[in-house]
């Protein structure tokens, strides 16, 4: 009987072995994933479980849903070694599991600084739950936290403090919030968001070093300017975890190359998630996603077609930031922002920017409109073309521009 083996016990492992048993695979399934955890999803790591002591946390499956499946789990067991050749995974330093086909859902690593005091205590990156109930643990009222990073996972943190009564401190190297994803005209609102609820936010502002004798006393910026603080959160992106296909002679570039069925450059191999470098038609070139719904949807796609589905993947990039009473989607990966049409009132935190391309939509923004986000998504799918001018009259409604 076939085997089948995911690495990456994370969103993507445990959506994709589900889809696996959903449809019909009856062979044995191995998930192996360094972390001791089931699996679970990260969104809830910079918002609900940050809310305070008693926030709940909910895996995505308790194990006895695994068990019933015979899912057999190998969870705190980092792999050392693909070994293409044997069609066998290095587990730990000798141990081994055999695998027909395979799965990578490997993700994405923090970041990491390399400045003077990085180790003191108190001072977290974001990526495990271990990592958010530290970091919870610091957000005492009162506490100085300075977070590092304005993008969406460092507004998350400094808004989840704000809430809890820390003072928070961000700290930008651009010139703008969240610059790598969105344009300035949006940037500027949360700049206003969070200034206006008592976030000190620093543009245009790195971080030089973190002193203190055992725990972080001060941030000293760029600009030489010492910040006192109890905690700090390094929030400066992730690098796709490439380091297992890379050993094993797989093409990496930006993440893992794989085809529209999620293949690599070895047929028996398959990759799903923050850690793939895939084509998107509807884009129109080949993306790296770090977001909740590829996390999901491409490693269902992966595991189908493992299972020979044989059915491209190829979806509108979608995401979501909630930042205090602000709901952020957005749909569409444009590569720039510069013929846009607004609908709407963006600096009242509701309302929709466009991005176009000739007479097709080819990014969108809301903000507190998840409704109209939903028309939008379906818009962009189907390719419709509706004008600059329907776009931004409120009167006309997305349900008629889907007609």
């Amino acid at each position: 009987m076939e085997s089948y083996v995911v690495i990456g016990a994370g969103q993507a492992g445990g959506r994709a072995v589900e889809a696996l048993r959903a449809n019909g695979f009856e062979g044995r399934i191995d998930l192996v994933g360094a972390e001791t955890h089931l699996p679970y999803e990260r969104p809830p790591l910079s918002k609900e479980l940050l809310a305070g002591d008693d926030a709940p946390f909910e895996l995505m499956h308790d194990a006895a849903w695994f068990e019933e499946r015979n899912i057999t789990l190998h969870l705190g067991t980092p792999v050392t070694a693909i070994d293409r050749a044997a069609k066998r995974i290095v587990v730990g330093e000798s141990r081994s599991l055999a695998y027909g086909k395979l799965l990578l859902t490997t993700g994405g690593v923090v970041r990491q600084l390399d400045i003077a005091g990085i180790n003191l205590d108190n001072v977290h990156y974001l990526r495990t739950i271990e990592e958010s109930r530290a970091i919870g643990d610091m957000l005492k009222s009162d506490a100085r936290i300075v977070v590092v990073g304005g993008g969406f996972i460092g507004l998350e943190i400094a808004a989840s403090a704000r809430k809890r009564g820390c003072s928070v401190t961000v700290l930008e190297a651009a010139d703008r919030l969240m610059g790598r994803a969105l344009p300035s005209e949006i940037g500027s609102v949360f700049a206003a968001l969070h200034g206006a609820s008592g976030v000190d936010v620093r543009l245009n502002t790195g971080i030089e070093r973190i002193e203190g004798r055992d725990r972080v006393e001060r941030v000293v910026t760029s600009s030489g300017e010492a910040i006192e603080a109890d905690g700090v959160v390094v929030g400066v992106g992730i690098v796709p975890d490439t380091t297992l296909a890379a050993e094993a002679g797989l093409r990496v570039e930006d993440g893992i190359v794989v085809d529209e069925f999620c293949r690599t450059s070895d047929s028996s191999i398959y990759a799903a998630g923050d850690v793939t470098h895939h084509p998107n038609p509807l884009v129109g070139r080949r993306i790296r996603l770090e977001s909740w719904q590829n996390a999901q949807n491409q490693a269902i796609a992966a595991a189908q077609n493992m299972h020979g589905a044989d059915t491209p993947f190829e979806e509108i990039p979608w995401f979501w930031s909630d930042q205090f009473d602000v709901n952020l989607q957005m749909c569409g990966a444009p590569d720039g922002w510069d013929n846009l049409v607004t609908r709407g009132d963006l600096t009242a935190r509701d309302g929709l920017l466009f991005q176009r391309q000739g007479e097709k939509i080819v990014g969108a923004i809301g903000l507190n409109r998840p409704r109209d986000m939903r028309f939008i998504k379906r818009m962009m799918t189907a390719g419709k073309t509706p004008t600059a001018a329907e776009l931004a009259d409120e009167a006309v409604g997305f349900r008629d521009l889907m007609k």
